[in-house]
This record gives structure tokens, C-alpha cells and sequence, in this order.
């Protein structure tokens, strides 16, 4: 694998303008992921889970004792990883190596050492990599921090989803106890906080909205108000021809 810079000039790999790209960037909790899986749904795009392709990196590594720091360990593992999407039902399940990682990926501890092992360089520069090679035939809904910022950065049509904190640790909140994680608010609204300052302050592909991107505050919309939101934007700036290809479902 060519080893490939962060920078906007760096290898958009099949990215053109045109191509039916729609990047939603945004922070913890704003329902970004929810809100992808509609518009990717009610389009017939692909939804690229990106934020769970960082994960499949996690459980790699500790398969096989990666330290997360070990940006040479990091480097070879990515270098000879396989990871790939399919569908089951109406579900969209992440394979690694072949393998089912779906359930592995949402394990408590995955999702600390993600966030560790998604900050070194050489997983960044091949997950980029990856992205954008998912992204080469269009019609694809990208979701996670730096979509429209480092991987699309020619994206037709980008989004930055935000909520009030006190409203995106609630809803983070109410997801654990769904899932029987055993957790106070406080502790959410803590760990929310830290995420946020590593987010926006880490120094590859920090969280930012693109200058071009549209922000939609989502704190007294549902995912379903949110995903039509967006969708009459498209509509409109598409204008009467891109209406009719991006608005409405496509086969596929």
C-alpha cells in the first residue's frame, strides 16, 4: 500500500467532482451515524461507517498485542488488513480479515483502545486510503470527524451535525443504558467532554467543520427530521436534475 499524506492535496483517490459524495462530520452524540443510515437508506447509497473501521483496527491490534503507541507494529498490521462491508438483512456488518468483527467491534474496551490507535499516523494514512477507495464509485453517505475535511475534501455535498453537550451526553447516555452498560451521567458527560478536547486539539485531522460544510443543529430534531432536513438541501442545490438523482431512491 502507497504510503499517503492527510493533506487535501494528497491522493483523492477517485474522488471527482460530481461523484455522489455526501460527507456528515460531527462530534459524539449529534446522531450523526443514525442520521447517515437514513439518508444512505432513503437514497440507495453506500453508508460508510468509518468511525467502526477504526475499531476493526483496535481488535486487530489486540488479537495481536499491539501496543496502540507502536507506530511500526501499527503501520505492518494495517498494511496487510482486509476490511470490508456487507449487508445481512437490513443490517450493514463490518468483516475484518474475513471475519465478522461486528459484535467485537462495541466492546468497552475497543472503544478506548480506538481512540488511541486512531490517532497515530500510519493507521490514519491507510484508513484515509481505504475511505477514499470506497468512495471511488459515488453514491456513497461517509460519516465520522474528517470526511469532509481530509478524506472528501471534493465532496458535493458536505454537513457538520452538532448538538447542544448537555443534549449529546443524554442521548450517549440513554444508548449505554440501552445496551446494559452499567454508567452515571456524570461519568458520560465527563468522558464526552474528554473525547471533544482530544477530538478537536489532536494535531491529524482534528474535529472541524469544512469551511464549505453546512451545520445542522440537531438538539430538538429526532434522526427522521434531521435525514429530511438534509435531504430537502440536497434537493434544492441539486437543483431539478440532481433532484431527480440524489433526492429520490436509486436501485442498488
Amino acid at each position: 500500500m502507497e504510503k499517503q499524506g492527510l493533506g487535501r492535496g494528497s491522493g483523492q483517490a477517485g474522488e471527482k467532482r460530481g461523484s455522489k459524495i455526501i460527507t456528515i462530520d460531527g462530534p459524539a452524540g449529534a446522531g450523526k451515524s443514525t442520521v447517515s443510515k437514513i439518508l444512505a437508506r432513503q437514497l440507495g447509497y453506500f453508508y460508510l461507517d468509518t468511525g467502526a473501521m477504526y475499531r476493526a483496527v483496535a481488535v486487530r491490534a489486540r488479537e495481536k498485542g499491539i501496543d496502540p503507541e507502536d507506530d511500526r507494529a501499527l503501520a505492518r498490521l494495517c498494511r496487510g488488513l482486509s476490511i470490508s462491508f456487507r449487508m445481512k438483512g437490513r443490517e450493514q456488518r463490518i468483516y475484518c480479515q474475513g471475519k465478522d468483527s461486528t459484535q467485537a467491534i462495541r466492546e468497552p474496551e475497543i472503544s478506548l483502545l480506538s481512540s488511541k490507535v486512531s490517532t497515530r499516523r500510519p493507521v490514519r494514512e491507510a484508513m484515509v486510503l481505504l475511505q477514499r477507495r470506497f468512495g471511488e464509485k459515488g453514491k456513497v453517505v461517509a460519516e465520522g470527524r474528517d470526511m469532509g475535511t481530509v478524506v472528501f475534501p471534493a465532496a458535493e455535498f458536505k454537513f457538520f451535525l452538532d448538538a447542544q453537550p448537555e443534549e449529546r451526553a443524554r442521548r450517549r447516555y440513554r444508548e449505554l443504558l440501552g445496551k446494559g452498560v452499567a454508567v452515571s451521567r456524570g461519568d458520560v458527560e465527563k468522558e464526552m467532554e474528554e473525547r471533544d478536547r482530544q477530538d478537536s486539539t489532536r494535531v491529524l485531522a482534528p474535529l472541524r467543520p469544512a469551511e464549505d460544510a453546512l451545520r445542522v443543529d440537531s438538539t430538538d430534531l429526532g434522526p427522521e427530521e434531521v435525514a429530511e432536513l438534509i435531504l430537502k438541501i440536497i434537493q434544492k442545490r441539486s437543483g431539478n436534475q440532481g433532484a431527480r438523482g440524489v433526492g429520490s431512491k436509486g436501485k442498488g
